[in-house]
């Protein structure tokens, strides 16, 4: 997607990209990658030891816009409100802008008499509807609506965010919500304001997510807004797999045909009104830590490895630190490995010990929408783009859909596993796709029934006759249809044709004494759940996944509105 910078009368000629690419890094400063001056950019928020910082710059400028990765376990980007930079958490199971600032009202910022306390599956943040100029990585909004938060208790600001910036539908929005029903149309999301100043363009983000525990990792992390990284290209070309529902879904839902562990593909089922039997419904949730899957499926993912427990204490399998997992989800009939790194990953406070990233739910994780919560450690082995659907000539925008490119190479990742924990790799790690067959059924056939079909024999020549030529005009319709839908898809590949050139987008630099008055707390790493939690979301981690450390202002928790 162009995205553009200049005023009206500039639009019809000068356009930019909007793409952040991603550099690995292990000082808390960093430099331009090239062109201009160099500049390095600290966050007294930040954890030297423990953070990825990924950078983005421009070479016609010297400002860069910083993104974070703590651990593994949050990815963390900038937002400008009213004119101040905040490093927010970057979350697809959410659709909220909300930001803690050092005071409220933020500077720039107008607060509205409508407040509310937001929910999510660990946390929560109270603060007022406000309004207030916004800017995401270089694309200006004149008027935002976003929840101006005065107290909040959520694992993202301890580990160096302001606030959350939801990623999802308007339809998940609290915010938008709270302004309908007071009559006005001005509380959409960030995302859709920045789509519907642009309707011609492509409508979706793409991105990767790299790994700070994996040395052996060469995936380079990217995110961007209507444009894809060119390494990934090819994302364009795999299958797009529909949300579900297919038309106005809440939540980045898909369906998820089976899963793969070793060399047994293990068939799935789900518990969501309207869904395929023989499918799950999963939810792709940047903003999740690890990956919330019912009992039998972490059953089968670790009940096999020997040396293998479940530790209900902590509510996760513990695995030895020396078998490595191999396995692979697949959707749409398309096959995507897991880093077996990120199948058990070390405990951040013993590094003997290594967990399951598999959390087991033993009810529906999110009753009635979803059976699985798939989170970043699943995402990092694939390069995904999330599209909302084109805007028609109406302004309607279609269905949306996500696109998913396989990263991880398996017998490279086995490699990396060893490496990192002794042993030795496996080769020659092959997954095929498997088609959902029904269950085969055995029939006994009485008497009266099989006279029955003896006589329906009789007429069988008719009844072919009147096929054939029902046959017939199915033909001829379909090639109606083909004819047509090609047209179709034809004008709609000329519209959605992505631009060739990618061109690095003018940064802010950030100011390290902005948030001197809320200091990191030393706390232990834990796996955080940023997915939105509605009225009808029955989400309970099994185990705290955030005890200490928090940062909130002074003052007890409002009385929940959710």
């Amino acid at each position: 997607m162009r995205l553009h910078f200049w005023s009206l009368a500039a639009l019809a000629s000068t356009s930019l990209a909007l793409k952040i690419p991603i550099k690995q890094t292990k000082r808390p400063n960093f430099t331009k990658r090239s062109g201009g001056a160099s500049v390095s950019i600290s966050h007294p928020n930040a954890v030297a030891a423990d953070t990825h910082v990924l950078a983005a710059s421009s070479a016609s400028t010297p400002s860069s816009l910083s993104l974070s990765d703590v651990r593994d376990l949050i990815y963390i980007a900038n937002v400008t409100v009213g004119g101040v930079e905040y490093p927010v958490q970057l979350d697809t199971g959410s659709s909220d802008l909300w930001i803690l600032g050092s005071k409220t009202p933020l500077p720039g910022a107008n607060d509205t008499s409508q407040s509310y306390n937001l929910t999510y599956g660990i946390g929560w943040a109270y603060g007022h509807v406000a309004y207030a100029s916004a800017e995401f990585a270089g694309i200006p909004i004149s008027k935002q609506a976003f929840l101006d938060v005065s107290s909040a208790q959520n694992p993202a600001l301890s580990y160096g965010a302001n606030g959350i910036l939801g990623l999802g539908f308007t339809s998940l929005s609290t915010v938008d919500a709270l302004v309908n029903s007071t009559g006005a149309s001005t509380g959409r999301t960030l995302l859709y304001n920045l789509f519907q100043d642009n309707p011609n363009e492509p409508n979706f983000i793409a991105f990767s997510l790299d790994s700070t525990t994996d040395t052996g990792d060469t995936i380079a992390g990217s995110f961007a807004v209507g444009e894809t990284e060119p390494a990934y290209a090819n994302v364009t070309s795999t299958n797009k797999i529909p949300t579900w529902p297919v038309t106005s879904p809440s939540r980045w839902n898909v369906l998820l045909d089976s899963f793969i562990v070793g060399t047994q593909t293990i068939s799935v089922s789900s518990g969501i009104s309207g869904a395929p039997s023989n499918k799950a419904v999963v939810l792709l949730d940047s903003g999740t830590s690890y990956t919330y899957a019912p009992t039998d499926v972490c059953q089968a993912i670790y009940g096999g490895i020997d040396g293998a427990q479940y530790d209900s204490s902590l509510g996760q399998w513990v695995v030895p630190c020396s078998a490595e997992i191999d396995m692979a989800l697949q959707f749409d009939n398309q096959i995507f490995p897991i880093n077996p790194l990120d199948v058990t990953p070390q405990s951040s406070t013993d590094s003997s010990t290594c967990l399951g990233s598999f959390i087991p739910q033993s009810v529906s994780v999110g009753a009635g929408q979803f059976d699985w919560l798939i989170g970043d450690n699943v995402l990092r082995s694939v390069y995904a783009l999330y599209d909302f659907g084109d805007f028609d000539s109406s302004g309607q925008m279609g269905n949306p859909y996500v696109q998913m490119l396989p990263l991880t190479n398996p017998d490279q990742a086995s490699i990396d596993f060893h490496t990192a924990r002794g042993g030795t790799p496996n080769t020659n790690i092959t997954y095929n796709v498997t088609e959902n067959a029904a269950s085969g059924t055995t029939v006994s056939l009485s008497t009266d029934v099989a006279e029955t079909i003896n006589k329906l024999a009789k007429y069988l020549p008719a009844m072919l006759g009147v096929m054939a030529l029902n046959a017939l005009i199915l033909i001829v319709l379909v090639i109606v249809g083909l004819v047509l839908l090609c047209r179709r898809k034809s004008k709609t590949a000329r519209a959605r044709k992505v631009p060739g050139r990618l061109t690095p987008m003018p940064m802010s630099d950030t100011n390290s004494n902005r948030y001197s008055e809320m200091p990191l707390a030393p706390h232990t790493y834990e796996p955080i759940v940023s997915m939105a939690f509605t009225d009808d979301t029955n989400f309970a981690p099994p185990s705290p996944a955030f005890s200490r450390g928090e940062s909130t202002r002074p003052g007890d928790r409002p009385r929940s509105m959710a």
